[in-house]
């Protein structure tokens, strides 16, 4: 195990502001047709958006994570690849509230921020070509330390949960081919396809380490192109995103353990790729996941029973296209009374999803009412 040592000032030198280009594509994205949901044949029902944010092409947003204030306000957070920061919304209304951060290299700043999460009060963001994550403090966004630039060599996603004294981060690592960095390494070679992190407080700052990797390196468990990764402590359960197209994109079902279960889900339901996941929980154990299929038109929404891994059915919004991050928030609010889900719409904007109105279009249960 290998003790990080955490940068806690800010006043290290920072890169000049690079301007906001086109977005290359990602070693996922290298198909010669982009699949569209028009001519997937896949039976789904329609859910209207509540609403979108605005539409900024130019930030090229990935994926959102929500909070709520002392004061009970809903904030939004979307992560920003090509102006490298974050951009708040207010999570009711989708009004942008301002934006945090800027490129660079030193304690606050980020380049290419990709994966979110937020946990308690806590912001965890991965950047990818900074080869990290940094954690902010809410309310005011007070970054306190950046972990994992020894170990990562290409991270996308990450899935945090709380651990006696603090928290375990788990961040895939979506390195490529050393000879070909369009191509996945040989199978023998994905045996850190995803990294592990015990986050503690350390006096009057925070410290993060190392404590293992995991990957499969069978043909069957595999995960040839990684970002997303969920966890389920209630049921022990880990879910991958395959994004492979070759092989066939799927979520692979490991343990907290992380080992693969010999399981996969939804290899014959997803036509275009395994993208951003949701979990909808209820204290008895019951709920739902929510796994993205991503066609370039509009997304597809799977939803899977919780316990069973059983498929409850697919939804899509009107407009919401080319999906790559989702959040679900389960807090409510006037607006949302029985919570929202949030998912990215076209690299350009965030759209809100009622849960009421999904639950409603697939006869999903609340939770006591089973």
């Amino acid at each position: 195990m290998m003790l990080l040592t955490m940068v806690l000032a800010a006043g290290c030198a920072t890169l000049p502001p690079p301007a906001a280009t086109p977005d290359a594509r990602e070693p996922d994205e290298h198909v010669e047709k982009d699949p569209l949901l028009s001519e997937a044949g896949v039976a789904h029902v329609v859910v209207p958006e509540a609403f979108f944010t605005a539409s900024t092409p130019d930030e090229n947003i990935d994926s959102p994570a929500s909070w709520r204030t002392p004061q009970g306000q809903r904030w939004l957070i979307g992560t920003a690849k090509a102006t490298h920061r974050l951009v708040i919304y207010d999570g009711d209304t989708g009004k942008t509230l301002r934006t945090v951060s800027g490129p660079g290299t030193a304690l606050g700043r980020m380049q290419r921020p990709n994966g979110i999460s937020v946990i308690d009060d806590l912001v965890l963001v991965v950047e990818r070509d900074n080869q990290r994550v940094q954690v902010f403090q809410l309310p005011d966004f007070k970054p306190l330390l950046v972990f994992g630039a020894a170990d990562l060599r290409q991270p996308y996603g990450l899935w945090v949960r709380r651990q006696a004294g603090g928290y375990e981060v788990i961040v895939s690592d979506n390195y490529m081919s050393a000879q070909d960095e369009d191509v996945p390494p040989p199978l023998a070679e994905l045996g850190q396809r995803f990294k592990r992190y015990a986050l503690q407080r350390e006096g009057k700052g925070w410290q993060a380490r190392l404590t293992g990797a995991f990957g499969d390196t069978g043909e069957a468990g595999a995960i040839r192109i990684a970002e997303s990764v969920f966890g389920d402590v209630a049921h022990d359960r880990l879910l991958l995103s395959e994004e492979d197209v070759a092989t066939g994109t799927r979520l692979r079902e490991y343990g907290m353990d992380g080992r693969y279960r010999g399981r996969d889900i939804g290899a014959s339901l997803f036509k275009a790729q395994a993208e951003g996941m949701a979990l909808f929980t209820c204290a008895d154990g019951s709920g739902y996941w929510i796994a993205t299929d991503q066609f370039k038109d509009r997304s597809l929404f799977h939803v899977f029973d919780r316990v069973t891994l059983a498929h409850r059915g697919a939804f899509a919004g009107k407009r919401t296209a080319n999906t790559d991050g989702v959040w679900l928030d389960q807090s409510v609010d006037a607006r949302f009374p029985q919570g929202v889900f949030y998912a990215v719409d076209d690299d350009q904007a965030v759209a809100a999803f009622d849960w009421r109105d999904i639950a409603k279009a697939l006869s999903l249960e609340g939770c006591g009412a089973r």
